[in-house]
């Protein structure tokens, strides 16, 4: 199926490359129907930029080409594109032709050469193919074997012009000096820069021994452009350039959801996780079991069904999986389902770029969701400062527009101990999480503390703890202090259990103060009963012997007035008397 790729800028119509990172650079692409001049030392990949250019429009855009080699047969060209999976010869059947113009210096010699009768040629197969691009590559060949610049100059305007007139997209390639070549100016035919609407230049040298290449578009007519060098690589998709992203609330899609660090205080401690597709730098001095957190991120992704790569460039794979078992995190069975990749990052040479398009390369081969890099301070190894940096950030920018959840570790210098520094990346200002680990020495032992610098968009704790790593896993304990002194490790131990044995002695104390209390109480209880019955009874008696009394005097009372009735004397005397005495 065609896809149209091509973009309009600023009213000019541009032809995709099909360059990773290089159509960002130019703002769409080639400029279409004009001719751009690709110039750079030996083995810089102009022809491959060539090809690349004509199997995109070959391919994808339904544009055929042509491909003029003056320098290496065509046979030759179309087999080192081999291992590039463009399927070239596939290509040639429809919609690709390849023509071999390598000059005959007995022509030339003979004052018999000029272009005009290939270019007749070529006008033919164009319109028979309805040819839309066209290369030609390493035209410095030729005009290097012309006596004089007078002919030079007339054969490069007698091609311009036929450009011009088939208004067909065109890339010329050409040499300019040794590796070290970075402008037109040591170049003999720098006038053709004058002539093409779109110049680049390609750089490949070497700095502190390892390989570095450039790329940098010095014109491009009626266009706006990125003029700085961009690097590049050549890999085994073919032509990338890394550009500096620049990521927007446009670009990303910002995710609420949490994912587990693969510790469970730790999450609770970032106040539930990491945030999915953020970007965690887990720092530290070596032996601070940063590939351990890092490793445990990994098993725990994997236990959510998550494509997961795990890049190690201090240790082999094999051996990392082996030596986190120890503390009880397996993830030798996701290596074997394939959820979990391990590479070996030792494997992979040269510059840091490499690394960089090496990783993200894998990474969407196997569709990882989490990846972890252990340690990504080694791109710092791999190039220059100002380059490592580069790329580690194109690292975080990239992992973000993809929606993938990266964790770096980073090794710090030991002997240095400065943290302020961050890491040798100078990374840690764009990490959306940053963890550091440290050494407590106390008493002739090294324990591990972990403490979070920062979490963006989470409550996290401020707090610094023990990282404690046993055969049944990873966990973290709260700092313990005491008399204002932190302790760790047989410290703690001996405290917490001095303070256990104390505790246990109070305790029993307790118990028996509580039994003797409890018998004095029970006696107390009886001696109280026994003053309340007593109580009781003499209450009882002095009820009684009060109503003996009332009942006695009552008796006594009715006794005598009856003693008296019965005498009768009283009685008749108060009748006589009228009751008076």
């Amino acid at each position: 199926m065609i896809r149209n790729k091509k973009r309009t800028n600023e009213n000019n119509a541009k032809a995709s490359t099909g360059i990773p990172g290089f159509d960002e650079v130019t703002h769409g692409g080639l400029p279409q129907g004009r001719t751009t001049l690709l110039v750079g030392g030996p083995g810089s990949g102009k022809t491959l930029f060539g090809l690349r250019f004509l199997v995109e429009g070959a391919r994808e855009l339904g544009e055929p080409g042509i491909f003029v080699a003056f320098e290496e047969t065509a046979k030759r060209v179309v087999a080192n594109a081999e291992a590039f999976g463009w399927e070239l010869p596939k290509l040639q059947r429809k919609s690709l032709f390849f023509l071999d113009a390598q000059p005959s210096a007995e022509l030339i010699h003979a004052g018999e050469f000029d272009l005009s009768g290939m270019l007749a040629a070529l006008g033919a197969q164009a319109d028979e193919m309805g040819a839309k691009r066209i290369v030609f590559d390493a035209i410095d060949i030729v005009l290097a074997l012309l006596p004089d610049a007078t002919m030079r100059r007339r054969e490069i305007y007698r091609l311009q012009e036929w450009l011009l007139e088939r208004e067909m997209t065109g890339l010329i390639t050409a040499k300019a000096g040794g590796d070290e070549a970075s402008s037109f100016g040591p170049n003999p035919f720098s006038f053709m820069h004058f002539m093409v609407d779109c110049a680049v230049t390609l750089n490949h040298r070497v700095a502190l021994g390892v390989s570095q290449r450039n790329l940098r578009v010095l014109k491009y007519r009626g266009s706006s452009f990125d003029e700085n060098e961009a690097p590049f690589v050549i890999g085994t998709s073919g032509f990338d350039v890394a550009i500096a992203r620049t990521l927007g609330p446009k670009e990303i899609n910002v995710s609420q959801e949490r994912v587990s660090s693969g510790v469970k205080r730790l999450d609770t401690m970032l106040g539930g996780g990491y945030y999915r597709g953020a970007s965690v730098l887990i720092t530290g001095f070596p032996g601070t079991a940063k590939t351990t957190l890092s490793g445990a991120f990994a098993e725990a992704a994997c236990r959510r069904g998550e494509r997961t790569m795990f890049f190690s460039f201090d240790s082999d794979g094999s051996e990392v999986v082996r030596n986190l078992a120890s503390v009880n995190i397996r993830l030798d069975r996701y290596v074997k389902s394939g959820v979990l990749r391990m590479i070996s990052a030792r494997t992979i040479s040269g510059s840091a770029e490499s690394l960089l398009v090496r990783i993200k390369s894998l990474a969407r081969e196997h569709k990882a969701r989490c990846v972890v890099i252990d340690p990504v301070s080694t791109l710092a190894k791999v190039g220059n400062e100002l380059t490592a940096h580069g790329v580690a950030e194109r690292l975080i920018d990239w992992s973000k527009a993809d929606g993938m959840t990266l964790v770096c570790t980073s090794l710090l210098d030991e002997m240095n101990g400065q943290l302020e520094g961050g890491t040798p990346l100078q990374i840690s200002t764009i990490a959306d999480t940053w963890i550091h680990l440290n050494y407590l020495v106390q008493a002739g032992e090294r324990n591990r503390g972990l403490s979070i610098i920062k979490s963006r968009g989470t409550s996290h704790s401020n707090q610094v703890r023990e990282l404690i790593l046993t055969d049944d896993g990873v966990t973290l304990a709260d700092i313990y202090t005491a008399g204002g002194e932190v302790l760790m490790g047989t410290m703690r131990w001996e405290k917490e259990s001095a303070e256990r044995v104390a505790k246990e002695v109070a305790e029993v104390a307790g118990k028996l103060k509580r039994v003797s209390l409890d018998a004095e109480e029970a006696v107390l209880e009886v001696r109280a009963k026994s003053l309340q019955t007593e109580l009781v009874a003499k209450q009882v008696e002095k009820t009684l012997l009060e109503r003996t009394t009332h009942s006695l005097k009552g008796e006594q009372s009715r006794g005598r007035i009856r003693m008296r009735e019965l005498r009768g004397g009283d009685v008749m005397r108060s009748k006589r008397t009228g009751g008076k005495a």
